[in-house]
């Protein structure tokens, strides 16, 4: 399997694992709320997000040939990246991959490189393949020991939790991961925590409705959720469109679960794209797709606006692996270039 494949969503594999029983959910009850949710419904206030903090494509510093994060900073101006992925060790122990140490290496080494040269890090936990710590840690309480492993490790402003596959699909787990995030946001003021999850060109489906409405009935004030609107299964359209009715139906989905008012949901949620082709055959994200993402970001001040990835943000050269290029006609950081014009 390709790992491109292997770490995003398709929709195809997601269907596949939907239990309609789970689906739907059932009343949960929280003794303490998030600190950072206001007590009117709609009034909750965002975290504490940096210059520049909007704008974090995914770098994945494993494989794919990942070039310097520096040389991209120079090359576009782009100050943060989201580095991919935390996984479990095969206990409940966050490691970069599943494997390589959280210190003392090389993933440690390229954010100390980015911050030196005056940027920062979201780091993100999950994505499809691998050994999940929303499985493998046992409780709510051992997963938040998780997080906060890789939270101090590198005193980070922000934290993404990228749940796919059976993570996503397993309701026990949905609820743990919920409630490990509230507690690291206890421990944590003013970190910024984005949820991260696949959907269908209409907005979430039923399990990440399902997601949301946890997250809300819990009084988890997530700063934004987010959808990685691509392979769909089937669009009509441009992806750019296909996008934006994916972001109208997350928005939908956040202010019913929540209360908001329109402007309020608007700025709790986010998009992470894919660009150029996709997982999917004839499926390709162009670079006017991600102009109309970049418009309606700035029309509705949404939480994020990141893609998958800075490996593959250039043209595939003669035997490229795909996971290191975009597929299509490009100039070097073009994608990137257009995702960093985005402020918040």
């Amino acid at each position: 399997m390709r790992k491109t494949i292997g770490v995003r969503l398709t929709a195809p594999l997601l269907a596949a694992t939907l239990g309609p029983a789970a689906l739907l959910l059932a009343p949960v009850t929280s003794a303490t709320a998030d600190p950072a949710v206001a007590a009117a419904p709609g009034t909750a206030a965002p975290g504490t997000a940096a210059p520049g903090m909007a704008a974090a494509p995914y770098e994945y510093l494993g494989w794919g040939n990942p070039q310097k994060p520096t040389d991209v900073m120079k090359a576009t101006g782009v100050k943060w990246f989201t580095l991919a992925f935390i996984l479990s060790d095969g206990g409940c122990n966050p490691k970069w991959d599943g494997s390589r140490p959280l210190t003392g290496g090389s993933d440690e080494a390229a954010i100390k490189s980015i911050r030196a040269a005056g940027g920062d890090v979201v780091v993100s936990v999950g994505g499809w393949s691998g050994n999940k710590l929303g499985e493998k840690c046992s409780s709510a309480s051992a997963l938040a020991g998780a997080y906060q492993k890789v939270i101090d490790a590198y005193k980070l402003k922000a934290f993404d939790i990228d749940i796919e596959d059976t993570e996503f699909g397993n309701a026990t787990v949905r609820q743990r991961v919920v409630d490990a995030l509230k507690i690291v946001r206890t421990k944590n003021p003013g970190l910024v925590t984005y949820i991260t999850m696949g959907t269908t060109p209409t907005g979430p489906d039923a399990t990440g409705k399902d997601l949301v409405k946890r997250g809300a009935a819990a009084g988890l004030a997530n700063d934004g959720w987010v959808v990685m609107p691509f392979d769909f299964g089937g669009h009509t359209g441009t992806m750019g469109q296909a996008s934006v009715g994916a972001l109208e139906g997350l928005k939908a989905a956040v202010k019913s679960a929540y209360g908001y008012s329109d402007d309020a949901a608007y700025r709790h949620i986010g998009v992470s794209s894919m660009n150029g082709k996709t997982d999917e055959a004839g499926e390709t994200v162009t670079t006017a797709d991600f102009r109309t993402l970049l418009g309606y970001a700035q029309q509705h001040h949404i939480a994020r606006f990141a893609f998958w990835s800075v490996n593959r943000d250039r043209a595939c050269g003669s035997g490229t692996d795909a996971d290191a290029c975009s597929g299509v006609a490009q100039s070097p950081y073009e994608f990137t270039r257009i995702v960093v014009q985005y402020q918040g």
